[in-house]
């Protein structure tokens, strides 16, 4: 279970728990409560927001005070001797295509108002507790997000991503926090995504009375006013109501079996490419759940790799890895402009 590990090895906090591990993961319900550990964790630092430093500050992280043209030329001429490139995917990558980033209460609410009338922030909204006691108001929040996602175009920054590969013959490995599924609809090998937190385009029980999982093809009509869903999918083996194949806050019946194959693929690929040509490019990648965030520094610091990082409030890390303070679309367009030149 990728997403859940990469809890245990990128925290800069410990986590205190025993377990056996297995050939993929750890066993769920030991992993499942370091998660819940985390993102309270998480949840709590997120409040420090408000102060004047960031949370990188305050880990010892500094900025490197580089202006603009002089940082995207060397994410550039990193790029072009780069013989692979990771992309690591926050929700800011989304923001540009018009996505929500739910950053901290407030930005959930602004993008969910209905939710902020019914008192809940995400965390209570993202529950797979939902599912078992009202799948129509479960529903109603990830069938909201179900149509959302499938509705969105990808941006310009995807495309160039896409231009990259074929263009300087780069292989690249897509690892993502976000379940929307841009990175597939834009044009990527599937085969080459890790989807650390599962997808909302694919379904399972919710019990789960299986380990069967299935494609999202279901129609969802959501109330606005009161944000329920009607009819609901449910599960073809057992008849109970089905749930995205998404590890949610305190959940222990997500069912890891896609994610797990995908993380294979990934060390597969990282076994392949590590060292000081390998490049990761961080996109977008928040720390109020630094699941993304940590990886990257820890590919840095483990297996030899420059890491650019590319997030318009929080984008600190120590050099010699590269800090570009701005979006994601952005930066992309800015770099591309300069290995074209």
């Amino acid at each position: 279970m990728f997403g859940l590990r990469l809890f245990e090895l990128c925290s800069t906090q410990p986590l205190s728990y025993q377990g056996s591990r297995t050939d993929v993961g750890y066993s769920k319900t030991v992993l499942y409560l370091a998660y819940e550990k985390y993102t309270t964790f998480a949840s709590q630092r997120s409040m420090n927001h408000s102060t004047n430093k960031t949370e990188d500050a305050q880990e010892g992280f500094m900025p490197e005070h580089i202006d603009s043209a002089s940082t995207f030329a060397a994410a550039a001429e990193k790029l072009r001797h780069a013989k692979a490139l990771i992309v690591t995917s926050g929700a800011g990558m989304g923001v540009d295509s018009g996505l929500p980033d739910f950053r901290g209460d407030s930005g959930f609410w602004n993008a969910y108002p209905m939710y902020e009338r019914l008192g809940l922030n995400f965390y209570a909204a993202a529950n797979p507790v939902h599912f078992q006691r009202d799948p129509e108001f479960g529903w109603g929040f990830y069938g909201h997000r179900t149509n959302l996602y499938r509705a969105t175009v990808p941006h310009t920054g995807f495309q160039i991503l896409r231009q990259w590969e074929e263009q300087l013959n780069v292989p690249v490995f897509i690892v993502t926090s976000n379940v929307d599924g841009q990175f597939q609809k834009a044009g990527f090998n599937p085969g080459n995504i890790l989807e650390v937190h599962g997808s909302i385009h694919h379904l399972q029980c919710q019990r789960p009375c299986c380990e069967s999982i299935w494609a999202n093809n279901a129609e969802y009509h959501i109330d606005p006013q009161t944000m329920r869903c009607s009819p609901t999918p449910m599960c073809p083996h057992c008849g109970a109501s089905a749930r995205p194949n998404i590890l949610m806050f305190g959940d222990f019946s997500w069912i890891d079996a896609r994610t797990a194959a995908q993380e294979q693929r990934f060390h597969s690929f990282l076994s392949q490419h590590a060292g000081p040509e390998l490049l990761v490019l961080e996109l977008g990648a928040g720390t109020a759940v630094p699941t993304i965030r940590h990886l990257s520094t820890r590919l840095g610091q483990t297996y030899g790799a420059s890491v650019v990082r590319i997030n318009p409030r929080e984008a600190n890390i120590q050099p010699p890895h590269i800090s570009i303070a701005c979006s994601a679309r952005t930066a992309l367009e800015q770099i591309d402009q300069r290995i074209c030149a």
